[in-house]
């Protein structure tokens, strides 16, 4: 299965290892379109330039099989690749901690979306393991 993980870039890097962490998991028993979310050296501003990145990314969503999403950390990105899945027809698991944000209605009302929540690392990669391996 081909797994394309969303995590925000721009929006905020606190999440990063938490990101490698969902991605190595992710990675046990499929192919995760886009690691570099997971790079810990990745810096909020790329080098490829815009146009690229959107042209590669939406590639990426429309080859994918399921998005996997953590939105813990705002990100207008995110939130654009979570409309441009669905409007593909995508599998999309939405993961968050309640605790630390308040997602988005126009995520947690759609139903066509997976919202799962999670209190701690632990948490969240049981809940992958459990759906993915």
């Amino acid at each position: 299965m081909k797994i394309y993980f969303a995590g925000s870039i721009r929006g905020g890097r606190q999440d990063a290892e938490l990101y490698h962490k969902v991605i190595a998991a992710l990675k046990e028993n499929h192919q995760v379109l886009t690691e570099h979310v997971g790079d810990l050296s990745l810096s909020v501003v790329e080098d490829k330039g815009d146009k690229a990145i959107y042209e590669q990314d939406t590639a990426w969503l429309r080859e994918c099989d399921v998005v996997v999403a953590e939105c813990t950390q705002v990100s207008l990105g995110v939130g654009y690749e979570l409309a441009y899945a669905e409007a593909h027809g995508k599998e999309v698991h939405i993961f968050y901690r309640p605790q630390d944000t308040q997602l988005s209605a126009m995520l947690a009302g759609n139903e066509r979306f997976h919202i799962h929540r999670y209190a701690k690392e632990e948490d969240l990669l049981a809940q992958v393991k459990a759906i993915w391996n």
